[in-house]
């Protein structure tokens, strides 16, 4: 859900990409693509063939470095990574499983079905929405135009919440404001299994989309999806209020990665003339919508750390913390209703 990835520097290409996967990193790849089958060869593929990019007797790993060289070429970050997905979603299997096999041959079939995938990741279009599936917290969420891809630096909120309310039996009431695809609100439900809560985003599809994600994962007994402006409608009594909003400046949407200016919906993206719109609208609310020692989570935006802190107090929370994300960049502002 983060607006713009981290910069992360490209490293040399080899036929068996290094680091290996790391545990959990393959989840959701069959799910994914027993609902949104990778192109058959003939679809799309067929133009590599005719390129001499498919040869008889090309290895895992062989295809793994030309993917990888395509993909650097292209200025996408993380290229050997990004190619042991492909190649993963491509055959249906693990990353871990593609990692551990690099002499396995492929066939005509599988190597245009690679090629299909590896081009639309060179145009810059990312693997989340080639997929239509983005994992978040060990869980696989659905996507649609409507909403933004979770991202790992999201997980910071989640990490936040579970340090602050330690009974994961108390029967907490969650609000999640912008909710898109629902992953805060769903991740925090699956770790709080007597939780219920609430999301809303201004967008119906992605309304939409969450309640789809709540079903797929056996949590819409407990999760609400409603359109709605923030939390203006909504009357009080949550626990915790988590947020991940629009924070880039409009002027600055133009410069961002393709694969976000490019893909992500404009309406999650665009946080006003100085990015911090939807922090005033979510902080006019805050005390209200919090019980008493209620706890607020939400992501910012780089270089928005006090200026978010100073909106927050404003609207009568105590600012505790700011936590970073793995990168160190400041992701995660906490702040309390004072009992």
């Amino acid at each position: 859900m983060t607006k713009q990835p981290s910069d992360t520097a490209r490293t040399p290409v080899s036929p068996h990409p290094d680091p290996p996967p790391q545990a959990g990193e393959g989840v959701g790849v069959r799910r994914v693509l027993a609902s949104n089958p990778p192109p058959r060869a003939g679809e799309g593929g067929t133009r590599a063939v005719r390129r001499g990019r498919v040869g008889a007797g090309l290895t895992i790993g062989a295809m793994l470095a030309e993917i990888a060289a395509a993909l650097a070429g292209a200025g996408c970050e993380e290229p050997r990574r990004r190619a042991r997905w492909v190649v993963a979603a491509a055959l249906r299997m693990s990353p871990a499983e593609v990692f551990a096999r690099p002499e396995r041959v492929l066939s005509g079939a599988e190597q245009a079905r690679i090629a299909a995938i590896r081009d639309r990741l060179a145009a810059r279009e990312p693997l989340g929405r080639v997929l239509g599936h983005r994992e978040f917290w060990g869980l696989d969420f659905a996507l649609s135009p409507d909403t933004l891809e979770p991202r790992p630096e999201s997980e910071t909120i989640i990490e936040a919440v579970l340090a602050r309310l330690s009974d994961r039996c108390a029967p907490y009431r969650f609000l999640d404001l912008g909710t898109g695809t629902g992953c805060l609100l769903l991740a925090l439900l699956s770790e709080y299994p007597n939780a219920a809560g609430v999301g809303i985003d201004l967008a119906p599809g992605a309304v939409a989309t969450a309640r789809l994600n709540a079903a797929a994962l056996g949590l819409h007994g407990r999760a609400a999806f409603v359109a709605g402006d923030w939390g203006r409608a909504l009357a009080g009594g949550f626990d915790a209020v988590v947020a991940n909003p629009p924070y880039i400046a409009t002027s600055a949407i133009a410069g961002l990665m393709p694969e976000v200016c490019d893909h992500d919906p404009r309406l999650a993206l665009d946080g006003g003339e100085d990015g911090l719109a939807a922090y005033r609208a979510i902080a006019a609310d805050l005390s209200r919508l919090l019980v008493p020692g209620g706890l607020f989570a939400g992501e910012i935006g780089m270089g928005h750390q006090a200026a978010v802190a100073a909106i927050v107090a404003a609207g009568g929370l105590a600012v505790e913390t700011t936590l970073p994300d793995l990168a160190g960049i400041p992701r995660c502002l906490v702040a309390r209703r004072p009992f």
